[in-house]
């Protein structure tokens, strides 16, 4: 990748924003300037990235001329209204919000599951929810080898997902309650601290959630193939970064855990570890800071059919956001596909 881009990052100073800098250094991807974008009251902030200092500036209309690509992660409401406007300044935008993914005009891309959606990009590419994506890398090598009927998914999924607010949150409400005291609730509708929550985003008329929604469309959408039947429960659990999901699945032919295992350790993006034996499986404290989608507690399901169960942890800040949007960066730059079709 000899080209150089100017490169901006939407939402800088938030959570995502920050890693989506550090990994873009990291990674040495071909960035000839970084803008950092957010709100008025973060303008004039001096941000990292990699050995540099820069200035994070205010979002405005005006942000994209002469950008190359930008990389959003403040949320759907300013993607929605922002990305179009830099899309049509021809900045090339990876948008991490909900806003675009389920747009069929948008490839939702996973580049370890599905790369060469990326070539029928229109100036926007939409990166998935955080739970769905490291199940699809998961599932992508096993679903090539036997075809995945139906997945039955429940997540546990770390306060990191929500923000800094409820990493405070956590903290403090353990403190509070070892101190003998109240909790305060204010992220959460209930209590974080020793608890679970099985909600996250709103409820749906069906009952279910919309983040267990996501996880229904995405999954479809990023494999190609609309038949998979995918029932999710999404569940909030008071562990500070890392998500980690009890995965069933049902095949259409069989497929040995011995033979799960061989195409899970060949996988790009995936990590196994899953050694019984020896205690060792994906755990979040583990996951923390790292790439890999890690697989483990590989088994038969004797109840139904071609039937396996996994384990699935990643450290959902990183896999789950910042890192599959540089991804997708780099995948775009290899390609030279860092161009807004006419």
């Amino acid at each position: 990748m000899s080209k150089k881009y100017r490169v901006a990052v939407v939402g800088a100073t938030g959570a995502v924003g920050h890693e989506m800098r550090a990994i873009l250094a990291e990674r040495r991807f071909p960035v000839s300037e970084i803008l950092p974008l957010a709100s008025e009251r973060s303008a004039g902030i001096d941000l990292e990235f990699g050995d540099e200092c820069v200035t994070c500036k205010e979002l405005t209309r005006d942000s994209f001329a002469g950008v190359d690509l930008a990389l959003f992660s403040a949320g759907a409401a300013i993607s929605r209204e922002y990305a179009p406007i830099a899309r049509d300044a021809g900045c090339v935008v990876i948008d991490n919000s909900s806003a675009w993914r389920m747009d069929p005009a948008v490839p939702l891309v996973v580049p370890e599951v599905n790369p060469d959606d990326a070539e029928w990009h229109k100036g926007i590419i939409a990166n998935p929810n955080c739970s769905t994506i490291q199940m699809v890398v998961a599932l992508k090598p096993l679903h090539d080898e036997a075809r995945i009927v139906r997945v039955v998914v429940s997540t546990y999924q770390a306060v990191s997902g929500t923000g800094a607010k409820a990493i405070t949150e956590l903290i403090r409400q353990s403190d509070e309650i070892l101190e003998g005291t109240a909790p305060l609730i204010q992220v959460y509708p209930y209590q974080i601290a020793f608890n679970c929550l099985p909600q996250i985003d709103a409820f749906l008329p069906d009952g279910g959630t919309k983040e267990e929604q996501k996880m229904v469309d995405e999954t479809k959408k990023i494999m190609g193939d609309d038949s998979i039947a995918v029932s999710a429960t999404c569940v909030r659990v008071p562990v500070y970064n890392g998500h980690s999901e009890s995965v069933n699945v049902q095949f259409e032919r069989d497929l040995s855990p011995e033979r799960a295992r061989e195409l899970l350790a060949a996988a790009p993006g995936v990590e196994l570890r899953d050694d019984p034996a020896n205690l060792l499986y994906p755990m979040p404290i583990t996951a923390t800071g790292t790439d890999p989608v890690y697989v483990g507690r590989i088994r038969r399901d004797s109840t139904i059919p071609h039937g396996l169960n996994l384990w699935v942890v990643a450290d959902n800040v990183r896999k789950g956001a910042a890192l599959n949007a540089v991804q997708i960066a780099e995948l775009l730059a290899e390609r030279d596909l860092i161009r807004v079709p006419r």
